[in-house]
């Protein structure tokens, strides 16, 4: 029986009890061959923390844990070196004193193996010490690994939380910020005494002083060379997971191709560098592979809550977002605000890279797959029309359901009661710009969550002459929507026939309908609708 390691994140408890393991020892052996500071971002759960536990036992000497995995065929020395490992996670660090404790609790344990300097006063020059010590006492040069170095930030990144230092307030985000400003400074100071120094997180927090405790970092987030040092390949997904969709593929009734193509509309889709190589999501992979089943395992462990509350500043929509193009430094290098969620969003994992121009230098993102892409605006279009997660999700499974049993009636009126619930004036000023983009959003967001469904396909197709608004496709039915503002039903039909978005469907089996819907910007309601053929 296949075991998988879900929730795992000690190397040597993988190897040890025969688990499923992505061989990635090759790239860790590429990484570990430098010297110097390097930083990793990844989504969460996409692996970061099992990276820094394969790098910890192969500094360790560990070469019992690494027979037959490609790193064997490359490593002949396997020295030992001075580990020092801290990880983040697990910690509430909205406690004012959560971070100092955690930091000394972990240079009270190394001190009390290789001493403490009663001159060093600050956490930083404490660590200096001790890593000078075990060079000496080793003979070896150290090696630093910190996972989620971030999280003390994120936890209280935006929340206002406040904390008194020496008789001064100030915010628990801001002292955290001095706290491992100060701390990371070692690696300034103990630059001839370090081998390897290795950060994962998130966020980078350029310009934010955190990293200007040590400016010789390597980020190596947006590196070709490590697209796959984290996640799952198409490679990797059809030579070790294949027993595993085969079984998926037998519980579900699909055949094979049908089953690796759901996962990859599914699961795929993530791209870390200009290389646009495909990487899956390996938390919902391998969940999916343990149940048996093909869910939203990665979004349904929760957004991050600085992640909502970073959200809820902001004054654009997801539209305008999924179709700007970005340099690199405005959504990598940069100063996190809530006036510029970009960064944030594309380093959470909930947008990727879609597209790259070479000659603009220019980034195109967009939602990485269905299961990211149904969540997010799920929680996005509870937000705007002030519902709660659950019932969003009911009225869209209903929508595609009655789209794909072609029962356009039921649809047009699920969709007059939706849009009639939604408090357009808590969102709105009465301005006719902000009718027009209230309109076009809402347009965007519906259209997205139906077609975001696994029966039901978002066409924008262009023709020599215009682009339909939308056009949603089901096995048995097409629907060729139109959509105006102010504007007769007859008048987007029209356009519709004009433009000859139907011409592609003419000998298609299936029925097609034509649909002209028009919204009030005075009532803020479907006002007109016509559909060809009448259903």
């Amino acid at each position: 029986m296949i075991q998988y390691p879900i929730g795992i994140q000690d190397f040597q408890k993988i190897i040890a009890n025969n688990m499923v393991y992505v061989d990635k020892t090759d790239l860790v052996y590429q990484l570990v061959s430098n010297f110097g500071v390097y930083f990793l971002s990844r989504p969460r759960r996409f692996g970061k923390s099992l990276l820094v536990s394969t790098i910890k036992y192969y500094f360790q000497g560990r070469s019992d844990l690494f027979k037959g995995l490609k790193i064997d065929k490359l490593e002949h020395n396997w020295d030992q070196y001075p580990v020092f490992e801290i990880d983040f996670n697990g910690k509430d660090y909205t406690e004012a004193d959560a971070l100092s404790d955690t930091l000394e609790l972990s240079l009270t344990n190394w001190e009390s193996g290789y001493g403490r300097n009663a001159a060093a006063k600050t956490l930083g020059d404490r660590f200096a010490y001790v890593l000078h010590q075990a060079h000496v006492k080793r003979g070896k040069q150290c090696v630093v690994l910190i996972d989620e170095y971030d999280k003390p930030l994120l936890d209280v990144m935006d929340t206002g939380l406040k904390t008194t230092v020496d008789g001064n307030e100030m915010t628990i985000e801001e002292r955290n910020r001095n706290i491992l400003k100060g701390f990371y400074s070692v690696f300034k100071l103990a630059d001839a005494d370090l081998r390897f120094v290795f950060l994962t997180g998130v966020t980078k927090f350029a310009q934010v002083s955190v990293f200007s405790g040590f400016n010789n970092a390597r980020d190596i987030s947006m590196n070709p060379d490590y697209d796959a040092i984290c996640g799952i390949t198409e490679d990797e997904l059809g030579t070790v997971f294949h027993s595993s969709i085969e079984s998926l593929a037998k519980s579900n009734d699909m055949s094979y191709d049908e089953t690796k193509q759901l996962l990859k509309e599914t699961y795929d889709g993530y791209h870390f560098s200009k290389a646009m190589t495909d990487i899956y999501n390996p938390f919902s992979l391998l969940n999916c592979f343990a149940d048996k089943d093909v869910n939203e395992y990665w979004f349904a462990t929760a957004t991050p809550t600085y992640l909502v509350r970073l959200l809820a500043h902001r004054h654009g929509d997801m539209q305008d977002i999924v179709k700007g193009e970005y340099r690199d430094d405005e959504f990598v290098n940069y100063r996190v605000t809530v006036e510029a969620p970009v960064p944030m969003i594309y380093q959470s994992g909930y947008l990727t890279i879609k597209g790259y121009d070479r000659r603009k230098k220019r980034y195109r993102l967009d939602f990485p797959n269905k299961e990211v892409s149904s969540g997010f605006l799920t929680m996005e279009a509870a937000s705007y029309f002030k519902n709660d997660d659950n019932r969003m999700s009911s009225w869209v499974d209903d929508a595609s359901i009655a789209l794909e049993d072609g029962k356009i009636d039921e649809f047009h009126d699920m969709l007059y009661d939706f849009i009639a619930s939604i408090p357009y004036s808590t969102r709105f000023d009465n301005s006719s710009d902000s009718h027009e983009k209230q309109f076009q959003y809402t347009v965007f967001l519906i259209l997205r969550l139906i077609s975001s469904q696994e029966s039901l396909v978002l066409h924008e197709k262009e023709n020599s002459q215009s682009r339909a608004d939308c056009i949603l496709e089901t096995p048995n039915f097409v629907y060729i929507f139109e959509f105006k503002l102010d504007h007769p039903a007859d008048e987007a039909l029209h356009q519709i026939e004009a433009n000859g978005y139907a011409e592609p469907y003419t000998h298609d089996s299936r029925k097609v309908y034509r649909i002209g819907c028009t919204f009030s910007s005075e009532t803020g309601r479907v006002s007109d609708w016509k559909v060809e053929p009448e259903g």
